[in-house]
């Protein structure tokens, strides 16, 4: 007996034109997570840091273009934003930051990382279904 492949559930995608990212980024995050069966909670979240990469990254790209890729998985949902300008990742991270909230990238993602030209943001789902 042979195994199925795997479905690969993952997308990159580029936009130069920054008034599309946050529908287009929205709706390929949404899609990829609905295929990874996630959370409504964890579907909120991960909009959350789709709006915040829509609204800061384009500042911080070496041409003004915006290149995202999402994996998507039961256990969670992974964004890589970049390439970024040179100190471009820790930049995005800090213009996240808002008044009275705090820093959404850190608040919500349960990991955020970066190489310096590319974030890396990691929202876990939540695999107990006891509740």
């Amino acid at each position: 007996m042979t195994a199925e492949p795997s479905t690969v559930n993952e997308a990159t995608l580029t936009v130069r034109r920054v008034e599309l990212l946050g529908p287009v980024l929205g709706r390929v995050v949404g899609m990829l997570a609905a295929r990874a069966q996630c959370p409504i909670d964890r579907l909120d979240d991960a909009l959350l840091l789709t709006d915040a990469v829509a609204a800061h990254a384009p500042g911080h790209t070496p041409d003004g273009r915006v290149t995202v890729h999402v994996h998507a998985e039961p256990a969670g949902l992974s964004l890589r934003v970049g390439p970024l300008s040179g100190g471009g990742a820790q930049a995005l991270v800090d213009s996240a930051s808002l008044p009275g909230i705090g820093n959404v990238f850190q608040r919500v993602a349960d990991d955020v990382s970066s190489d310096g030209q590319e974030l890396l943001l990691h929202l876990a789902f939540r695999t107990d279904t006891s509740h």
